[in-house]
């Protein structure tokens, strides 16, 4: 029970920081930060933009319930990767720093599951 409930606290903290502190006011501003989004996977910005809306809201989102957990830590990982890695590549490790917490978490939610109190669970039965 107590890992279950170590669980349910890093994904409603890990998944609501995700959600609020970066994807909330991406997916609200979309057109406005469109044109100026960074394309650090040469898909053009719009699409790196929607890609990453799609990982830091709706991802971010499951994760905090526990539905699917497993298969939606997979774009928050790439997302923090590419953050951490292209993104961010000529920065010093403290400007990649959270992006490299946020993907640890990240993968290990994606090792452990989600634990006894998700949507998950009851999926299962």
């Amino acid at each position: 029970m107590q890992r279950d409930i170590g669980l349910l606290i890093l994904r409603l903290g890990f998944g609501g920081f995700m959600l609020f502190s970066h994807g909330w006011s991406k997916l609200v501003n979309f057109s406005e930060i469109a044109p100026n989004f960074p394309d650090p996977i040469g898909l053009g910005g719009q699409v790196s933009l929607a890609l990453a809306v799609f990982a830091e809201v709706f991802c971010a989102a499951a994760l905090m319930l526990g539905i699917f957990t497993r298969f939606v830590s997979i774009p928050l990982i790439i997302t923090m990767l590419v953050a951490a890695f292209i993104v961010h590549s000529a920065d010093p490790i403290g400007k990649k720093e959270f992006a490299l917490l946020y993907n640890f978490v990240f993968m290990a939610l994606f090792f452990t599951g989600a634990g006894d109190f998700s949507v998950d669970k009851f999926l299962k039965k």
